[in-house]
């Protein structure tokens, strides 16, 4: 019948008609209950934007459709699917042009239209304006909807679409990225569409954070993970990842969504589930700490493991209390980073018992840039006194891995400033090698402060260099204050600052009570 009714068309309609035709205004939202965009349960309506200054319900010119000989079949072909009260042929035909032209679909695509396309025929115009109307609320300009018009009519024809195009606007405000949304509508059949609201808001309904749910819709393949999974899939992978943190472990890396249950994240886990001996709770640490530990391939991470044990000698319980402290080791390249940073270490005199400590006392080792980091350490630990392939050396590099090169150049300024040599810091990081790493305006204070209000010799460092890891504030000014009240402040420093809070305070007690007996 379609085919019958467009061979009558030989010329598109004239330009110069000058009839006039009254218009009503059509509103964003449809008033018919049919098509009606309810509210839903995330929040409010989203505002719309304006609306097609053409898409309205208008009567065409009494003479525009002089040009075209009508069969009597084309007038059943359209009151076919029209209401009792059907309307005039040329007002529906006409409305569909004017539709269609207003979103740039000329005279002769939407014959064409018609011709590929009988549902297009079997559906009321308003439905199709409304649609319209509603993807431009979304915030598709007029090329897009074109796009769709052409390449994919169903989501202006079928019914299925309504519930999602509602969802999208109502309770996602419409925040969904145009290029999701565009390959939401495009690469998706309108039964898969239809139930994407149930599923999003399973995951509501799980936990997740409603301000959390369009980020997430944002970085994940929708197909992949939404659309074409059944909703019962979908909460079979939040059981599973419950014990380990359920759904804040989509939020945190939304990818994971992606992913077969049964054929990437049930293996991947199990892989961490054979390491740490079957700690669950250790396993959520690292998947909280690390969820993009996910992503990787089960052949990845024992690639990772079988070099661990080879080459570093360490065995599964040392290798997950590593991972435990540092999970992204396995992101780290093997040949590139983990091969040469664990060879220096050999070389440094360290066994497999002390890689193990160093590594738990400085991960951070593994992933700093040689050229940019760690390569300009060596030269100041160097240059102060340290020597090449030793253990000293070794331990001064992870004191100094969680500090920039910048602060570490400072800190060394600061001591040359107040008179100390090279030998002199190498004393002192000897005995504290933490001294390395002290932020440099943190050690200028309690230098400035042992010699200007403690007067004291600030070479009094060289013994007691654990005196710049305290806390100003609440240990080294307050203890000193007390005690100079007592016996003037003639303690040594080690004595002021290691007795534990206990101890001091009982001293305290006792040293008031015997200047009190003496006055």
């Amino acid at each position: 019948m379609a085919i019958a009714a467009l061979s009558i068309f030989s010329n598109s309609p004239s330009s110069s008609s000058s009839s006039s035709s009254s218009t009503t205004t059509f509103h964003p939202y449809p008033s018919n209950p049919s098509h009606s965009l309810q509210p839903t349960t995330f929040s409010p309506p989203l505002q719309t934007q304006p609306s097609f200054s053409l898409l309205t319900k208008s009567h065409p010119p009494n003479n525009y459709f002089s040009h075209f000989r009508f069969r009597p079949s084309i007038h059943s072909f359209f009151r076919c699917r029209s209401s009792s009260n059907a309307p005039n042929v040329d007002v529906q035909f006409g409305t569909l042009i004017s539709l269609f032209q207003e979103i740039g679909i000329s005279f002769e695509e939407t014959k064409l239209l018609l011709l590929k396309s009988n549902e297009l025929t079997s559906i009321q115009l308003d439905s199709l304006r409304d649609r319209v109307l509603s993807l431009h609320s979304l915030g598709l300009d007029r090329v897009s909807i074109n796009h769709f018009v052409t390449n994919r009519l169903t989501v202006l024809t079928t019914n299925e679409i309504d519930p999602l195009l509602s969802f999208l606007r109502n309770e996602l405000h419409g925040q969904l990225a145009q290029a999701k949304l565009k390959r939401l509508l495009l690469s998706n059949e309108p039964k898969n569409l239809s139930a994407f609201p149930q599923k999003v808001r399973l995951l509501v309904d799980r936990g997740m954070p409603v301000d959390k749910i369009v980020g997430v819709l944002n970085k994940v393949n929708l197909s992949k993970a939404i659309c074409n999974r059944s909703i019962n899939e979908i909460e079979r992978i939040i059981n599973f990842l419950e014990p380990f943190g359920g759904v804040n472990l989509i939020v945190k890396n939304p990818a994971i969504l992606n992913h077969c249950l049964d054929s990437k994240l049930i293996p991947r886990i199990s892989v961490l589930t054979k390491l740490s001996g079957g700690d669950e709770d250790g396993i959520r640490i690292v998947l909280n700490r690390f969820p993009f530990i996910l992503n990787y391939t089960v052949e990845h991470v024992e690639e990772h493991l079988q070099f661990l044990r080879s080459f570093a000698d360490l065995d599964d319980e040392q290798i997950f209390k590593i991972v435990l402290v540092f999970p992204a080791i396995f992101t780290n390249n093997i040949e590139r980073k983990l091969r040469p940073r664990i060879q220096f270490l050999k070389e440094c005199g360290l066994d497999s018992e002390n890689i193990f400590k160093f590594l738990i006392q400085a991960p951070l080792f593994l992933s700093a840039s040689f050229r940019d980091n760690l390569a300009y350490k060596l030269v100041f630990l160097v240059k102060i006194g340290y020597k090449y392939r030793t253990k000293g050396l070794a331990m001064a590099i992870a004191a100094s891995t969680r500090i920039s090169c910048e602060n570490m150049q400072k800190v060394l300024s600061l001591f040359l400033n107040y008179g100390f040599s090279f030998e002199d810091i190498f004393a002192m990081s000897m005995k504290q090698p933490l001294i390395l790493r002290y932020n440099h305006a943190s050690v200028e204070t309690k230098m400035k402060y042992l010699i200007e209000e403690m007067n004291r010799d600030i070479r009094e460092l060289l013994d007691f260099p654990a005196f710049l890891g305290y806390k100003f504030d609440d240990r080294i000014k307050h203890r000193y204050e007390i005690e100079k009240g007592l016996k003037g402040g003639q303690i040594s420093l080690n004595q002021l600052l290691t007795v534990s809070s206990e101890n001091f305070t009982d001293k305290q007690k006792k040293d008031s009570s015997v200047k009190s007996e003496l006055k």
